[in-house]
């Protein structure tokens, strides 16, 4: 039997270490602008084309490298930063195992130029698959600048599986706003395809969040500060008011160093019990400082996940300064347990005139007539159904809280719905062709909606729109900006009259007609935040489904009430005048039918 046990080539390693630290784009960028930090550089240029697929290039002032180290860089396990196992156990620095170049060479054309500060002249170094093309002496800046060009170019099957543009964008934008609010003392500037998108100046923490962000994160956090012996906490958290429905910023940092630690947020979200709603997650920039030797940083290839030796004493002395910060910065209502002010009375002046208690009485009231209404309603009784001219004409006296297009309401209505009542605010109990149907006010609504949505933005016509009395601006970050930008043709065929008015800044003109002023900040925050975390098939779904479905749940979800008579035949026409009403958005069921033979089989 032949040998089959043959060693890999130094080029296969380096493509298999590269599937594991390099995924995207967007790792590669970590690599670069975490070696840029640990240079010791004060300012960083990164510049993207084609979401990285094309170029990444990284430009620092940083200490730089000699000849040598040029070339030895991009050798597998070179490294400066550890000599020793034990190093890692002492570790400050952001990346240190050497694994970074070397994979970034062997799916990519790289250049790399670089001086020390000691040198006239720097070295210019070109790897092209893994394989060395030259090296020269070349002029440039203090510092190094290091260009990935085609990544992926020869490995296509891991290329085959980068998503959009616009994906892949995003993804680059999350690892530099981790390394930006990380490093507040760095001055950082970015561009993407030739456009400068941030160019962010040296200043404090807070400055950079807001600069990321938006100038609206200077009401929405207050400072977290707690000292022990055994780590040191700082940073911000966010108001519980503007706490959002999925999980927006959200940063922890270990010796300024982004982790993911799903405990530690559990922590966190803990110290806001009853003060968020139901599926809330507050915002926060949490720094920790601990010593190097109490915590590993070598269980990931990527870094982003570590182990404390103490988590459950870190769990306990988070949740405690969360919840202390909340308190000192009047986030949680004081509470005065001295005096009890449902007994206050305020004493008499002796210059007040004192005045006898008079008696009204209302020689018309009879009570005897109340208590038999109330008498007849609860045995079931209501009042008699009125004729249909009475109905259309009481109907046309009323406006309704949503427009209803009249091509809509089916003639035969009046016929197949015989009787309707509320059950509470959610539900709503009808007759309809003999039978028993009950009906989820919100689930209605969102069936409504959506389809009205998706009829809109598949026909590209826009939906009634009403102008907002005081138009109302908004701030958000660039990569929020940059979502909102290309959903501006589809918002405003909802009824959103939106529009772009530069610096990360939009200005609300109208609303959908018959949706409360002020829905529209919110609606734009739920639909940014629900595109970062969908897939890009729900993206590019036709007449954009995602949308729909943001738009239907949001707006459903502010015309649940106790409907009038005529409010609930307007919901009632509108849900079965559509093809297919049995069915909401999310796949659940709008409303049951109850035959006289299914009742009967309960007796």
């Amino acid at each position: 039997m032949p040998d089959v046990i043959k060693l890999l080539s130094d080029h296969v390693i380096n493509q298999i270490a590269a599937g594991e630290v390099i995924q995207r784009p967007a790792s590669a960028v970590k690599e670069l602008m975490e070696n840029a930090v640990d240079a010791g550089s004060t300012k960083i240029k990164l510049l993207i084309k084609d979401a990285g697929k094309t170029l990444i290039r990284v430009i620092d002032n940083g200490s730089g490298m000699s000849d040598t180290d040029a070339r030895l860089s991009f050798e597998k396990h070179a490294t400066s930063k550890i000599t020793t196992a034990n190093d890692i156990f002492s570790v400050t620095t952001k990346g240190f195992r050497g694994e970074a170049l070397a994979s970034i060479a062997a799916i990519a054309t790289v250049e790399l130029k670089t001086r020390t500060a000691e040198s006239e002249t720097g070295t210019l170094v070109e790897i092209e698959h893994s394989k060395f093309q030259r090296q020269e002496i070349c002029q440039c800046e203090k510092g190094t600048s290091i260009s990935v060009k085609n990544l992926f170019f020869n490995v296509p099957a891991r290329k085959t599986f980068l998503k959009s543009d616009q994906v892949e964008f995003r993804h680059i934008m999350d690892e530099f706003h981790r390394i930006a609010v990380a490093h507040s003392g760095i001055e950082f500037t970015l561009f993407n395809n030739d456009e400068q998108l941030f160019h962010l100046v040296t200043g404090t923490l807070k400055q950079r969040i807001m600069a990321l962000f938006g100038n609206t994160y200077d009401q929405k956090i207050v400072p977290l500060t707690e000292n022990t012996n055994l780590v040191s906490i700082s940073g911000f958290i966010g108001k519980p008011e503007y706490a959002k429905r999925t999980r927006g910023e959200q940063y922890f940092f270990v010796n300024r160093r982004y982790i993911k630690n799903n405990y530690l947020n559990h922590a966190l979200q803990s110290a806001y019990t009853e003060l968020l709603a139901k599926d809330s997650h507050p915002s926060y920039f949490v720094f920790f400082e601990i010593e190097p030797g109490k915590i590993d940083v070598n269980i990931h290839p990527t870094k982003t996940e570590i182990k404390f030796e103490d988590e459950s004493m870190v769990y306990a002395i988070l949740k405690a300064a969360v919840k202390r910060a909340l308190g000192q910065h009047n986030v949680i209502p004081p509470m005065d347990f001295n005096q009890e002010t449902a007994f206050e009375i305020q004493p008499v002046k002796s210059t007040d005139v004192l005045r006898q208690p008079q008696i009204k009485i209302n020689p018309n009231y009879n009570p005897f007539a109340e208590e038999a209404k109330n008498n007849l309603h609860n045995a079931g009784f209501t009042q008699p159904v009125r004729n249909e001219q009475q109905k259309a004409e009481h109907r046309n006296s009323i406006q309704p809280d949503i427009e209803i297009p009249p091509q809509v309401i089916p003639m035969e209505f009046a016929i197949e719905i015989k009787w309707h009542e509320n059950w509470g605010k959610d539900y709503i109990i009808a007759m309809k062709d003999e039978k028993l149907v009950l009906i989820n006010q919100r689930l209605a609504w969102e069936k409504i909606f959506f389809e009205e949505a998706s009829a809109a933005l598949q026909k590209n016509e826009n939906l009634p729109s009403q102008k907002e009395l005081f138009p109302q601006t908004i701030q958000v970050s660039a990569e929020d900006a940059g979502i909102i930008t290309t959903l501006l043709p589809e918002l405003r065929c909802l009824g959103f009259d939106v529009s772009d008015f530069g610096k990360q800044t939009f200005i609300i003109y109208g609303t959908p007609s018959g949706v409360e002023s002020g829905v529209a900040p919110a609606f734009l925050e739920s639909v940014v935040e629900n595109y970062k975390n969908s897939r890009e098939s729900e993206i590019k779904n036709p007449g954009n489904a995602l949308l729909a479905k943001n738009f239907a749940r949001k707006i459903a979800s502010k015309n649940c009430k106790l409907l009038s008579p005529e409010e609930r035949e307007v919901l009632l026409e509108k849900l079965f005048s559509l093809a297919s009403p049995e069915i909401a958005p999310e796949g659940k069921k709008v409303f049951i039918e109850l035959s006289p033979d299914k009742i009967e089989s309960w007796f």
